[in-house]
């Protein structure tokens, strides 16, 4: 196998390309679904073939349309399953998580190359040459070596403990803490109103709260913490004055839908700006899905024009919108396939926050 030519492939025909991409972006979350039905059933037969079809499909599918890393990828974990099927190896947690990573590779790795974009940074060589070990590996060596694979693709052990949905605790006695305090109980009253409005979102706002505030913590506090504070509860509440068929929708969303939502940056940061004190964290909001390379929205700033709150908020709300997408397809939260997906993106993320964001995670794995 030619390794550099599968993770560096020429599109020869897009048309075919753009076949597969649909057809893995509807088989993706029948995968992840029958995963986590494997796990609480892995003696049920019917089960076992549904999964073991559905990645063979994406082998197949692959191999129509002439994408030879998604072969690649597909047939190394068809062979895991066929030796899972005849009862020679188990379906552990480490097998079901590594089959749904590399299933996560390769929708990232589709979706980077329609996009004109880079797969460098996801790691595939390594990806590939460790699928390819680990389908022949000893029955003693699977689940050790699912953990090493893991590790070496998404940069972090295989086990990551879940974000607390708890309040973090925030500083006080300060008297802009104190005359804020009206403003920030009002905007995080609206943010659990936001919450309510769908059971998946659940917890986000904390959450968020906690991963934006840490973060900048750890970058030596560059950001007023009451500014990013206000920021984090009022991000999407843009959303609540648009279609609730479009901003709860489970699924592709259409062209129209995008075009919509576009407009919720604004909408929040227009709440923020009619109130005195808070022009900060209206220009966070404003900008929180813009992109260092201009690629974002809803005026395509660039680099140093992003101001760094919105830099951190892209960031955690992109962890928490990743884990929401698993919640959607039937599996429970996975706190490492989010932070190996937003590693993995970091070229739409600002570079300097990163590695904090990353050291966060890295203390939460530690404590």
């Amino acid at each position: 196998m030619d390794i550099n030519s599968i993770v560096r492939p020429v599109i020869q025909d897009r048309e075919a390309l753009e076949e597969f991409a649909d057809a893995l972006t509807d088989r993706a979350p029948q995968i992840e679904h029958d995963v986590a039905r494997l796990l609480k059933s892995p003696a049920d037969r019917e089960i076992t073939a549904d999964l073991f079809r559905a990645i063979h499909n994406i082998k197949g599918d692959a191999s129509l349309c002439k994408f030879e890393l998604g072969v690649a990828i597909a047939h190394p974990i068809e062979s895991l399953m066929a030796r899972f099927r005849e009862g020679e190896i188990a379906f552990t947690e480490l097998l079901a998580e590594l089959v749904l990573l590399a299933v996560d590779r390769l929708e990232l790795a589709t979706d980077a190359l329609l996009g004109g974009r880079t797969l460098e940074q996801l790691r595939l060589p390594e990806l590939l040459e460790g699928l390819d070990r680990l389908a022949a590996a000893t029955v003693a060596d699977v689940d050790h070596d699912c953990a090493d694979l893991i590790e070496i693709v998404t940069g972090f052990p295989s086990v990551i403990a879940e974000i607390s949905s708890r309040a973090p605790r925030l500083g006080g006695g300060r008297s802009e803490q104190k005359n804020a305090s009206a403003d920030l109980q009002f905007f995080r009253s609206l943010a659990l109103q936001l919450e309510s409005r769908s059971p998946l979102f659940k917890g986000r706002t904390m959450r968020i709260l906690r991963l934006a505030l840490e973060t900048n913590k750890a970058a030596g506090s560059p950001i007023d913490a009451l500014q990013l504070e206000a920021a984090v509860y009022l991000h999407d509440i843009g959303m609540m004055f648009l279609p609730e068929s479009v901003w709860l929708k489970i699924g592709k969303m259409s062209e129209e839908d995008k075009h919509l939502l576009r407009n919720h940056p604004g909408l929040a940061a227009g709440l923020l700006e009619r109130i005195p004190g808070w022009d900060g964290a209206a220009a966070i909001v404003a900008q929180h899905h813009e992109m260092p390379d201009g690629a974002g929205y809803p005026h395509q700033l660039q680099g140093a024009a992003i101001c760094p709150g919105a830099k951190i908020l892209a960031i955690v709300d992109a962890f928490e919108a990743v884990m929401l997408k698993h919640i959607h397809r039937g599996k429970n939260r996975s706190v490492l396939r989010a932070i190996a997906e937003v590693n993995a993106c970091d070229k739409q993320f600002a570079p300097e926050w990163i590695a904090p964001f990353n050291a966060v995670i890295r203390k939460t794995i530690e404590s």
